[in-house]
């Protein structure tokens, strides 16, 4: 089966991340960029506050094309979706799977005991732990 099921084996160490007050437009530049579908949103102490997914961007801007607002100017915590639900780095990624799935999520939050953001699991992290199990030659830095 796995090496391990523990989040800390498996998680993105160094997650995109974006405040609230930060202008969507950019947010979207990180996720585009990054070649990702969504950033978790933190506070100034690193505390996961929300997380900004493809959708809720595109959802923003067609608001603002129906409303006729000027969409450069409305703010990632104005879009964000949350609360969040964040995981700990010794939680089970079986049960994180789990929970992805029955909450319609595609990402979790890894806080330290203090709630700061050590990281990142999303399906593709879980995919690849599968994936790596029946073909562990094939890797990637994670």
């Amino acid at each position: 089966m796995f090496r391990s099921v523990r989040v800390s084996d498996h998680m993105l160490r160094k997650p995109v991340v974006v405040q609230t007050d930060t202008e969507l437009f950019k947010a979207i530049h990180e996720i585009l960029s990054h070649k990702i579908s969504g950033v978790t949103v933190v506070d100034n102490h690193r505390h996961p506050v929300g997380v900004l997914s493809e959708l809720d961007c595109l959802r923003a801007i067609l608001s603002s094309i129906y409303y006729q607002e000027d969409v450069g100017t409305h703010l990632v915590g104005d879009h964000m979706s949350f609360p969040v639900e964040s995981i700990g780095p010794d939680d089970d990624i079986i049960d994180v799977a789990q929970s992805m799935l029955d909450h319609k999520r595609r990402r979790r939050p890894v806080v330290d005991a203090h709630g700061e953001l050590i990281g990142q699991v999303t399906c593709r992290q879980l995919l690849k732990a599968i994936k790596d199990m029946d073909h562990p030659e094939d890797r990637s830095e994670r």
